[in-house]
């Protein structure tokens, strides 16, 4: 039986999602050969999405080679899923030969561009297909609008990984409560373990928290956070807030409360992931980079601090910048300095502070593309603008946390600058969302702007 849909992949949706071709169940697919093309030209390249794109040609490989003969590649091979006893018939993957199509009415003009040779594909099949429903599934947004412009009657998004349908639904790691939390708490158990206050309440008083979820009123007497969550009971650490807003690491303390949530999420052993967001300015790096400084070099629970970040153009630029991995990565990372400079401002020769930190906590600034493939051991490692990673690129980076390791995300999904990501399918909301219940990690969104008067204004108007 011929499947009802026919699916035409772009290849940002290959490199967005390299295992994207078991996700169309039933339905076949089509792969147009410029797609090929492009994969073939990034995967060589030095760019934080080349070890995608040789994982779907891989991907691609491993289907097509069970074709009999050349002209089944052309109608179509069997996708198979290995399962728990036989494997899973999917639907068909074929490659479409575009290259052999000539410039016919109702088609994009130059057909050296490689999006126009993708869309003809696309209206080409519609056009020998027409009881079939033809689907363009691209990233791009102005692919997009050009290809239902061209006539094609179906062109979406790529959303099989996307897990909230609206971003205000992301959860905000704190909760405020309207009324004193006590007032309606009739019963609880409360008991002390480590030198440390918990109070076991009815789950009905917090019926959708979570773990790690900070919990606050407005009488600035109860702050605490959700430490485990069972059927009917919910167990809270009490941390009081007054402790809260005392907290000092490297002399920076918190000037809100999400700050100091965020502080105390990352002074805490037992989170091994710490996921800040929020807009610029709101102090994510200041507060990420100061409890790396005071648990390195005062506390001595790690050995180094690894900074990272993505970089869209570094991949192609940074083998041209001089200097060691660390010299080339510097002008990538001016954020860490910058932030390290206002640190210590004060102090009487400002430079040396600076310099004698980033020796002593034994800083580290390494590229995405060189930390695939390592075991990170004893150190804190800082991922900056994690907004624009790929689900798969950010799931690459957290399974090298190695023994006695703590991750930190620090993001703005406002800023996101990758061409096929928007903020529903950054890397940064899928973990967000993943790892909401899992006891190890904290996420907490940044409120207010203190870098500057203008740069609070800039935000909420532009």
């Amino acid at each position: 039986m011929t499947a009802s849909k026919l699916y035409i992949l772009d290849t940002n949706v290959l490199l967005h999602d390299p295992k994207c071709l078991y996700e169309f169940k039933e339905q076949d697919i089509a792969i147009p050969m410029t797609v090929l093309e492009e994969l073939d030209d990034i995967k060589d390249r030095k760019k934080n999405v080349a070890a995608e794109a040789r994982v779907a040609i891989r991907a691609i490989d491993d289907i097509i080679s069970t074709a009999r003969d050349a002209s089944q590649i052309t109608k179509g091979v069997q996708i198979k899923l290995e399962g728990k006893d036989r494997p899973i018939k999917l639907g068909h993957l074929s490659i479409f030969p575009d290259h052999e199509l000539t410039s016919r009415q109702g088609f994009l003009p130059d057909e050296r561009n490689k999006d126009n040779k993708i869309i003809n594909c696309a209206l080409h099949l519609q056009a020998t297909y027409p009881h079939r429903q033809v689907i363009l599934v691209t990233k791009d947004i102005n692919m997009r609008l050009k290809a239902l412009g061209a006539g094609l009657q179906r062109v979406e998004d790529y959303r099989t990984d996307q897990l909230v349908s609206d971003i205000e639904l992301l959860p905000a790691g704190h909760k405020h409560m309207e009324k004193p939390f006590w007032e309606g708490v009739e019963q609880v158990d409360s008991f002390q373990e480590d030198g440390k206050t918990y109070h076991r309440v009815d789950r009905a008083l917090l019926p959708d928290t979570y773990p790690n979820e900070f919990i606050y009123d407005d009488s600035k007497d109860f702050a605490a956070r959700t430490v485990s969550v069972s059927e009917d009971k919910v167990t809270l650490l009490d941390l009081g807030y007054e402790h809260l807003m005392q907290q000092s690491c490297w002399g920076i303390q918190p000037i809100n409360l999400q700050q100091a949530f965020a502080m105390q999420a990352l002074l805490d052993p037992d989170i091994d992931l710490s996921i800040l967001l929020g807009a610029a300015g709101s102090g994510k790096t200041l507060i990420a980079l100061a409890c790396a400084l005071e648990m390195v070099i005062e506390e001595r629970r790690y050995n180094k601090i690894i900074v990272t970040r993505s970089t869209p153009p570094v991949a192609e630029d940074i083998g041209f910048l001089p200097g060691t991995e660390e010299e080339k990565m510097t002008p990538w990372l001016s954020s860490i300095n910058d932030n390290l400079e206002a640190m210590h401002e004060n102090d009487e020769r400002p430079q040396s502070s600076v310099k004698y930190a980033i020796e002593k906590a034994n800083i580290q600034f390494k590229s995405l593309n060189f930390i695939r493939g390592r075991s990170i051991q004893n150190a804190i490692v800082l991922i900056d603008e994690s907004q624009n990673l790929t689900p798969q690129q950010l799931k690459t980076i957290l399974t090298r946390c190695g023994k006695n390791t703590k991750m930190v995300c620090l993001g703005n999904l406002a800023q996101i600058d990758s061409n096929y990501l928007t903020a529903l399918t950054s890397g940064l909301t899928y973990i967000v969302e993943r790892f909401r219940g899992f006891e190890g990690s904290a996420s907490i969104h940044f409120e207010g702007i203190f870098r500057s008067r203008l740069a609070e204004y800039a935000e909420e108007q532009l």
